[in-house]
């Protein structure tokens, strides 16, 4: 499983925010992806472009 974190305020959630990767799917192209906050309470799902501008690889933990 991979760990992001947020690089800025992104949808209610402030910078600094750490994210568990749950898994990424492509369709004709388009990449999306869910991600799960750290206490497993939240939800989002994003695009490849907003994964790219708000979010940093941190680690990948098994």
């Amino acid at each position: 499983m991979k760990v992001y974190k947020l690089k800025k305020q992104f949808n209610g959630y402030k910078k600094g925010t750490h994210f568990y990767l749950i898994s990424e799917s492509e369709f004709i192209g388009v990449k999306e992806f869910v991600f799960r906050t750290k206490d497993l309470a939240n939800r989002i799902s994003i695009n490849e472009s907003e994964l790219l501008k708000n979010f940093i690889f941190i680690k990948e933990i098994f």
